[in-house]
């Protein structure tokens, strides 16, 4: 779908109203969230990062000794949840012996997505000085695109912790934030051309020869599928794959498992 094609934004943007039993996915993602952090043994949780009330991580560990770390960053378009509702996605990266990282951020509605960019680059900061070996990215949605935020040549890492970046999957990210203007969540977003240019990860140059992939559900609305080639047209070395039967809310789902095409994306 085109963007001439588009006249009507929000839904083009709009995800639970094109699923069916939406409104179930958040309820079980915080019960299955919070079974796993019980359950789990080895683990850190809310490890201040920065002075914000949202500047927390939860840190899981392996049993024996750590391949690396990897971050996983949630969506809600800038605007909902925090990371007490997603540990249980990092099953599939501990079972293959990586540290796993999952930060809050503050919200849309209190800072600007170019804030929310540097607290995520603190949060992988402070979560590496923790952990040695290499660092894989991955995020969902708005996580898709803060991750892929992180390998820009802006970023907000610390060279020597860019460096140790040998990885980043976004799924379902958002790569170009100017159609996002269009849309009654810029009230809360406040993205003028520039700024949304800005923050527009397609629209940069990025770091590093490694892979990234550009991971999105093949029964999503088009203008996520849109989102993700473009990042693959876009830079070098990165690659698309759309997952068979997958939506917005279920692509996430394979993360538990380091054996599905999207944890050997992560993790192979």
């Amino acid at each position: 779908m085109s963007e001439t094609q588009i006249t009507d934004w929000d839904d083009a943007y709009a995800n639970a109203a094109h699923i069916a039993g939406a409104e179930t996915f958040p309820p079980r993602w915080a019960a299955d969230a919070e079974a796993f952090r019980t359950t789990w043994q080895n683990k850190e949780l809310d490890v201040p990062y920065g002075d914000k009330a949202r500047n927390r991580f939860d840190l899981f560990s392996p049993s024996g000794q750590s391949a690396g770390l990897v971050v996983f960053v949630h969506g809600g378009y800038w605007l909902k949840f925090d990371k007490s509702a997603w540990s249980h996605f990092a099953a599939g990266a501990l079972s293959n012996g990586w540290t796993v990282c999952l930060p809050s951020y503050e919200h849309a509605s209190d800072v600007p997505i170019s804030e929310i960019t540097q607290q995520v680059g603190a949060a992988i900061t402070a979560a590496a000085q923790r952990v040695s070996g290499p660092i894989r990215l991955t995020g969902h949605s708005a996580g898709g695109h803060l991750v892929s935020r992180m390998v820009c040549e802006d970023t907000p890492l610390a060279g020597p912790v860019a460096a140790r970046v040998d990885r980043v999957v976004s799924i379902s990210g958002l790569h170009d934030l100017n159609p996002l203007r269009n849309t009654q969540m810029n009230e809360s977003f406040q993205l003028t051309e520039e700024s949304a240019a800005a923050e527009s990860p397609a629209l940069k140059k990025r770091l590093g020869g490694f892979e990234v992939v550009a991971w999105v559900g093949e029964a999503e609305r088009p203008e996520f599928i849109r989102q993700s080639r473009l990042l693959a047209e876009a830079w070098p070395n990165t690659r698309f794959e759309a997952a068979p039967g997958k939506h917005h809310f279920d692509v996430i789902d394979d993360l538990q498992d380091p054996r599905s095409g999207l944890g050997q994306a992560l993790l192979g």
